[in-house]
């Protein structure tokens, strides 16, 4: 049918092959097609094979009463009693030359075009109703919303209302990654904000409504997924079946999981009889990658593991080690089908998610298992959670954009830079585009977004220096009051919600200790709050059944959202000595946590530094100008800005003591430079000079 269109430049609209999930007299059912219009209306459409049309009056009765009953339920589309957008029916038989009747249309694929350009138009269309009926057919509008309807008129609740209800539908490349079921692999790439969670529960529950017999299973990194990722298929299925999912076929379980068998790891582990090595157990074995190591092992223990689920659904994938997709793959049956969807920017590391050649490798005459096609690669390009200016600013902090080059470094004396892309097209994958200068290494480019990658509509509601803001405060006492008396103001005047505020620490080894005095002060004010995964299960980031707002550490933050997002000891970013590159990307996960405004605070000097980042990027209006590291560079980058193991770090602090101890001695006179060996003083001084 799609073939028999063409290209139609007069037939604008939203196709829908195989949805939405319809409730007819027959039971339930796929649509066959639907094609939303503004000139036209809704046509559904039956599909016929051979050149039997059968009962097709009856066939196109039910779906149309079904399509009837499922957008009246949305009061916006219904005016008294009548429905306000029309709804045709029509069978499609190109096998059959039969015309039907006045209102019962039927056509073949030479006649389907000028059909569909002939039906009577659309009186009185209206843009809202169309969006209305888009997002009941889609069912999206009350999954993105809040848990429960939001009134306000005014203040900032009425602006996150209005932002709710502009993202109540789903773009046509997110529409495609839920409906296309695909017999293999399917991997869905886009930015933090681009719909990917809600993308993969809505699939899950989509299969699961077609196919209620299959085990499905989603699994993520993040423990505090598990609710969102529960309460939006559940959502979505009520409203299309009419009952809460099958949870034995349908499974919310994180990776790793405990003995139980509570997550893809351990279940796998269980079925094949194989130890199950707890993550202290695993880092004693394998070190700084116990995850992998335990997958890796657990994958050559058996050479024909059981398959036990129909489909697996992976969030979050760049935060997975390979070894673990490769463990998915082998407990699928054929088809094998494993959706696995990842952050472009895999966590700012600079380096691609491995090709499904690197990660599912070769059968055994050589050619690789897994081959994507275009419709098995789905690039979500738009980010509908972080505007333009709180995206852009997550970018330069997160590389280090503007970040003040250091006194003393080595010979990366051209370059602030704490990490960078080692391909930089990857740069236009993520929604950049070139202003001025050229993209390549050794140049100096200025990259900005465009309205396609960032919705101007998610900027528009609040000036920008009210979407984002640098504090600096001089000790934690100063902070926490401030932070307090803001989320005060925000739940009592600006019509905020408890679960639209959530305040993040960077390190979250300190979370508890460095939030305590933000906890006690909202407590004295009578504001409930909650430490994520320490005041509730390590499962639940929100708490639904009470009003509360959420502290959390920024590794329970990934994969959440909130109106207002405060980052609290922002100064960290600078200030740290060791492991710069991940220090800054936590800060860059904090920042995209939000979805309308972010405070960035933090404590003395360092925080003014990393203010003075941000000023110069509004200066440069937000745009990113810096001069494109080498080759060379990016790997000078990459040591002198790598994780260091606890060894590492130790080993360097123990070399740092003795260094300020030399040069005490060598102050005070206790020692003498001629003291110093000639060959090592004249080795340690061509040294510094080449790094000055």
């Amino acid at each position: 049918m799609v073939d028999a269109l063409g290209d139609a430049p007069n037939l604008a609209g939203r196709m829908f092959i195989g949805f939405p999930i319809l409730q007819t007299a027959t039971g339930r059912q796929a649509a066959d097609a639907l094609w939303l219009s503004e000139e036209r209306g809704i046509v559904v459409f039956d599909l016929v094979e051979g050149g039997d049309l059968g009962n097709y009056q009856d066939r196109q009765d039910d779906v149309a009463n079904a399509i009837d009953g499922r957008l009246r339920l949305d009061r916006r589309l219904v005016d008294r009693r009548e429905l306000r957008i029309p709804i045709r029916t029509l069978s499609f038989a190109p096998q059959c030359t039969a015309t039907g009747e006045d209102d019962y249309l039927v056509t073949d694929s030479a006649s389907l075009t000028a059909k569909l350009a002939n039906l009577a138009e659309w009186e009185n269309a209206q843009p809202n109703v169309f969006k209305a009926a888009l997002s009941a057919i889609e069912n999206v509008s009350t999954i993105r919303r809040a848990t429960s309807a939001r009134t306000p008129t005014a203040g900032r609740g009425a602006i996150v209302k209005q932002l709710e209800d502009a993202i109540a539908t789903l773009d046509p490349w997110q529409s495609r990654a839920v409906i296309e079921t695909i017999d293999g692999v399917q991997r869905i790439r886009g930015l933090a904000g681009s719909g990917k969670t809600i993308v993969l529960a809505l699939k899950a529950a989509y299969l699961h409504t077609l196919h209620p017999e299959w085990r499905i299973a989603i699994t993520f990194y993040t423990r505090s997924l598990k609710d969102t990722f529960e309460r939006l298929v559940r959502d979505f299925h009520i409203r299309y079946a009419g009952e809460e999912p099958d949870w034995s076929c349908l499974e919310v379980v994180n990776a790793w999981g405990t003995p139980r068998g509570d997550g893809i790891y351990s279940e796998f582990c269980r079925q094949n009889r194989l130890e199950y090595l707890d993550f202290r157990a695993a880092e004693r074995v394998f070190g700084t990658e116990p995850f992998a190591g335990a997958c890796e092992t657990a994958l050559e223990a058996v050479t024909d593991p059981e398959r036990i689920y129909d489909a697996i659904l992976v969030d979050e994938a760049q935060d997975l080690p390979p070894s673990f997709l490769r463990l998915c793959y082998s407990f699928l049956r054929n088809p094998r089908r494993l959706v696995y969807a990842y952050d472009e920017l895999q966590r700012l590391s600079g380096e691609f998610m491995p090709s499904p050649d690197q990660l599912f490798g070769n059968k055994e005459n050589g050619q690789p298992r897994v081959r994507l096609t275009d419709r098995q690669d789905v690039v979500l390009g738009t980010c509908y959670r972080n505007s333009r200016p709180i995206l852009v600013t997550a970018h330069a902090i997160g590389f280090g954009i503007y970040r003040q080059r250091p006194k003393a470094r080595s010979s990366l004396s051209q370059t602030n830079l704490v990490q960078m892309f080692d391909h930089a097209s990857l740069w236009r994958d993520v929604g950049y585009s070139v202003k001025e200068g050229d993209l390549v290494d050794g140049k100096v480019v200025a990259l900005q977004r465009g309205s396609s990658a960032s919705p101007v509509f998610l900027e528009k509601h609040s000036p920008i220096e009210d979407l984002v803001q640098f504090h600096v405060f001089d000790n934690d006492e100063e902070q926490a009051r401030w932070i307090v008396a803001e989320i005060e103001h925000n739940l009592r005047r600006d019509g905020l919600r408890h679960e639209d505020i959530v305040v993040i620490n960077p390190d979250p080894k300190s979370t508890r200790r460095k939030v305590g005095s933000i906890r006690s002060g909202l407590l004295k004010r009578g504001i409930n709050c909650h430490l994520a995964g320490v005041d509730t299960s390590r499962d639940t980031f929100f708490i639904t059944d009470q009003a509360s707002v959420t502290l959390t550490g920024v590794y329970r933050a990934k994969g959440n959202e909130a109106a207002m997002v405060y980052i609290v000891n922002a100064e960290a970013g600078v200030a740290g000595t060791y492991n710069v590159a991940s220090v800054r990307n936590r800060l860059f996960t904090a920042i995209t946590r939000s979805k309308a405004w972010v405070r960035i605070v933090g404590i003395g000097p360092a925080m003014e530094e990393l203010r003075r980042e941000y000023e110069q990027l509004v200066k440069n209006d937000f745009e990113l100008r810096f001069r494109y590291p080498t080759k060379h560079e990016r790997a000078e980058i990459r040591t002198i800005h790598r994780d260091l193991s606890p060894q590492e770090k130790e080993k360097r602090r123990r070399r740092d003591t003795d260094l300020k101890a030399l040069i005490g001695d060598l102050k005070r006179g206790d020692v003498k430079i001629d003291d110093i060996d000639p060959n090592v003083r004249e080795q340690l001084l061509n040294i510094l000079s080449g790094a000055s």
